[in-house]
């Protein structure tokens, strides 16, 4: 259920005294770390970890793939996910045999996209970690993906996101709000990074979201954009234009869909929206219900459009799909006011200059 939906907000005020209770228990178990009754583990090679403290879509697959673009020539680069609604368990490193059942959506697309990649699974990611570095040996540089609330690792560099339609300093705890972790929290970060701005934000707003944030000392605040690519077939990734005004049925199984919906406003006469739920393992009869809801339209150009993260969910459905004008849109993230070199100089400073802690363990 996406309490998100305008509809579902009342219920979310009702759970309020659930969100308290929620904030007690985080509270206690970051303190637990902060006086090392819990330990966190750290490794001897640089890790990076990419991550939000809000549950839901903040733009952390645009990120890691926007590391592995700028890096992933340079350094032998691996990534580790914990592999959401993946069908298996433990720790799986992917292969030319691995789909997204095996690993889940967004490591998949990283696989797909980034073959040279070292991409691995698993729940428990202080075991996973020796073993991906044991079968790749050569990994100069590990990314771990959605892991700033995970504190069992620590990682040398972390990039903490935040969505400029929801910054966390105007949000709440679950199941109220979308906050999975402490407020405060945001300051142990090296690199904040507002994601989803509109490409006209101006230095004044900018400037006013940096006095918001309050960031210590230190920390480099940094502000991006989505950007929707050349769109192609699902699976003979023939490239196609949004030219004549067509009708577009829009299949979205993501958390957050509304940049998309924007996007697609300017581009087409009208669109229709057959909505999942995020990370949704779309079935047989799942599209039955698309091949039905795309007959029924009237005009004569239509097609259907996808995300690259669903469309890892789909291409299961060869045969199907291939008698469909299905399409994927690409999305990639920028970075706004010419920051994409400073950002970029950053993470490879911190791979360069990085030496282990003579102390890995505490």
């Amino acid at each position: 259920m996406n309490f998100n939906f305008p509809l579902l907000k009342p219920i979310r005020i009702i759970l309020f005294p659930f969100s308290l209770v929620y904030l007690a228990v985080i509270f206690v178990r970051n303190k637990l770390y902060d006086h090392n009754v819990l330990s966190s583990s750290a490794f001897a090679l640089p890790m990076i970890c990419v991550g939000n403290i809000a549950a839901g879509g903040t733009g952390k697959s645009p990120m890691v793939e926007y590391l592995l673009r700028h890096f992933g020539k340079r350094y032998s680069l691996a990534t580790l996910s914990r592999g959401y609604k993946r069908r298996t368990r433990g720790y799986v490193l992917a292969n030319e045999h691995t789909d997204a059942l095996d690993i889940g959506d967004e490591p998949m697309q990283f696989h797909l996209k980034f073959p040279a990649t070292a991409v691995a699974v698993g729940e428990d990611r202080v075991a996973a970690l020796p073993q991906l570095l044991h079968d790749r040996r050569d990994t100069r540089a590990v990314i771990l993906d959605d892991a700033f609330q995970h504190r069992s690792i620590r990682a040398g560099l972390n990039i903490l996101l935040t969505d400029y339609n929801n910054l966390y300093t105007r949000d709440w705890y679950l199941p109220t709000g979308d906050l999975r972790d402490e407020k405060r929290r945001a300051r142990e970060a090296d690199l904040v990074v507002v994601t989803k701005c509109p490409l006209t934000l101006e230095t004044g707003e900018a400037d006013s979201i940096k006095a918001e944030l309050n960031l210590r000392k230190g920390q480099e605040l940094f502000f991006s954009a989505i950007h929707y690519g050349e769109i192609y077939h699902i699976l003979r990734h023939e490239p196609y234009r949004l030219t004549g005004e067509p009708e577009v049925l829009l299949v979205t199984g993501i958390a957050n869909p509304r940049p998309l919906k924007r996007w697609l406003n300017d581009r087409c006469r009208s669109y229709e929206q057959l909505v999942y739920g995020d990370h949704h393992i779309f079935s047989i009869d799942d599209l039955t219900d698309i091949r039905r809801r795309f007959d029924q339209m009237t005009a004569a150009n239509k097609i259907i459009l996808t995300t690259e993260k669903d469309a890892v969910r789909l291409v299961k459905f060869r045969q199907e799909l291939g008698q469909l004008p299905f399409y994927v849109v690409p999305i990639e993230m920028v970075f706004l006011f010419g920051d994409g070199e400073r950002f970029t100089r950053r993470i490879g400073t911190f791979i360069e200059a990085y030496k282990p802690d003579i102390n890995l363990a505490r």
